[in-house]
């Protein structure tokens, strides 16, 4: 037991190490992994993390959290899974929710936030990469070619929040008709624990009932967040477009300036992209003083990372079984391709309040810092705190 304690205290310090040092998005994210938990402790094989980050980037959810807090699960089961969660979001969520208040109380006492008109364009520019990473990774096929231009075109012209899981699922339901072009497989069987899929499913429709019922801010809040985080596949770009279809265009708990302000933030900072939830949550928060400000970020931050530890939670027991249904693998198509046609469109949504502006500066910066992403290997924390610096100076 005592071994068990030690071996756990270890892997939660590793856990710590990583959420303030993990700079770089999923892919280094996964790098890291690799070096921390595979090569330097032999937590698992470097088969077993592949898989596993595979099984996480079919499920919606932000997809190192899952990875990481699976990997918790795979050692200590469900305790030690939600302690690996809470460590390794608290450090970014953290600073994201200090940030939104500093902005929010500028703002507040007529003090301008231009010190961020740099790193707006540069928001862009990072959505727009990762549009273009994306699309290249998951569509290679005519079939997923035209859904992703279908999933462009319908969520830019239709910004209803309802219509992206709409999107992703008939995407999904396309491509599944396409399995008999995978091998079939044989001894198929499979048997589902089914309570941390309730548990989901049942925070899910009682927070929604609850929210219509009271109207109450928090709850809808979290509700808000919740069913968001339960349907995103493809990690923290993917997010983009439903946070600023709901929070900006829908509800307008904040302004483009300051979305695109938090999203070039948190590109320079270490551990999950989904922590910038936390400054919507506490801007949408503003008006009620400090401390629901906080709570909001916190609300925020919980909704958006529960769903997919629940969903990671009930799937990797029966992972094994489920990979061999060829339907399953066919439909992974479509919605990657869904998906990446989102982040598209969210790249095209972005650069409008941009383009109300328009000048040489804005466009120069949205096209220099895709040009430095494409083609050097400057980490995003210096590219963003060189546009914070600049400005400063002018």
């Amino acid at each position: 037991m005592q071994a068990k304690r030690i071996r756990y205290y270890i892997f939660l310090r590793d856990v710590l190490i990583l959420s303030v040092s993990a700079f770089g998005g999923p892919q280094a994210h996964l790098a890291m992994l690799f070096d921390m938990m595979v090569h330097k402790r032999g937590y698992l094989s470097e088969e077993e993390l592949i898989e596993l980050h595979a099984l996480c980037q079919i499920l919606p959810g932000p997809t190192s959290t899952q990875t990481i807090t699976a990997l918790g699960f795979k050692i200590g089961g469900p305790n030690l899974a939600y302690l690996t969660l809470l460590i390794w979001m608290l450090p970014a969520v953290t600073i994201m929710i200090t940030a939104a208040i500093i902005i929010a109380n500028l703002q507040a006492r007529n003090i301008s936030i231009d010190f961020t008109k740099y790193i707006q364009p540069m928001a862009v520019g990072f959505v727009t990469f990762a549009a273009y990473k994306i699309s290249a990774k998951v569509v290679h096929t005519r079939t997923a070619m035209g859904l992703m231009i279908i999933a462009a075109v319908v969520s830019y012209f239709v910004k209803n929040p309802l219509m992206f899981p709409l999107i992703l699922l008939i995407s999904g339901a396309v491509t599944a008709l396409k399995f008999k072009a995978h091998p079939k497989e044989q001894d198929k069987k499979l048997q589902i624990d089914w309570r941390n899929f309730i548990l989901w499913a049942t925070v899910l429709g009682f927070v929604a009932l609850l929210g219509g019922i009271t109207g109450n801010r928090s709850v809808l809040l979290f509700e808000n967040f919740y069913r968001n985080g339960s349907l995103i596949f493809g990690g923290g770009q993917v997010l983009i477009p439903l946070l600023y279809t709901e929070f900006v265009e829908f509800k307008s708990f904040l302004t483009s300036e300051e979305f695109l302000s938090g999203f070039g933030i948190v590109q320079a900072l270490p551990g999950p992209v989904f922590s910038f939830s936390a400054f919507i949550g506490t801007l949408a928060m503003r008006d009620l003083g400090i401390f629901w400000q906080i709570v909001g970020g916190l609300i925020a931050a919980a909704g958006i990372f529960l769903p997919g530890t629940f969903l990671i939670f009930f799937v990797i027991r029966f992972w094994e079984q489920l990979k061999k249904y060829r339907v399953v693998k066919a439909s992974l198509e479509g919605i990657n391709a869904a998906s990446s046609g989102l982040v598209i469109a969210a790249a095209f949504l972005l650069f409008q309040p941009i383009e109300q502006n328009a000048n040489v500066a804005n466009i120069s910066i949205l096209v220099g810092t895709f040009i430095i992403l494409m083609f050097t290997r400057i980490p995003a924390p210096f590219i963003i705190i060189g546009g914070l610096i600049a400005g400063f100076i002018f």
